[in-house]
């Protein structure tokens, strides 16, 4: 197994990983709309869904795959009126991939975030 790092994303805020690669696969921590400097962005659901898409995107890099490799993805909401919203800049952060995915709303995420996305890639 092998702990992937970049400067671009957020770091950690415990004790895990970004992303860890294991078996030609890389699973990725959960993102919230936390800057690579570790402050929170505060805002509307596309707001927040395009900085998570950007550290998502920071991360794969690292671990050197892409979103054209991620086969599933988990997405968090903390208010599934926002799915639509929220849909519409993952599909344009897919850019016509389409990975098998969950949504589900949860009572709370960290820093209250709207928003926390987890994907699955295949490096092979």
């Amino acid at each position: 197994m092998k702990s992937i790092h970049t400067d671009k994303a957020p770091a950690a805020v415990g004790p895990y990983a970004q992303a860890i690669e294991a078996g030609g696969w890389v699973y990725t921590a959960g993102q919230v709309a936390l800057k690579p400097d570790g402050s929170f962005l505060d805002g509307d659901i596309e707001v927040q869904t395009t900085q998570v898409f950007q550290n998502l995107d920071a991360v794969l890099h690292a671990a050197g795959v892409t979103f054209a490799n991620v086969v599933k993805t988990t997405v968090f909401l903390s208010d599934f009126n926002d799915f639509a919203r929220m849909n519409a800049i993952f599909e344009k952060a897919f850019a016509g991939h389409k990975p098998a995915r969950s949504t589900v709303q949860v009572a709370r995420l960290p820093k209250d975030a709207k928003v926390e996305i987890e994907l699955v890639a295949y490096k092979g």
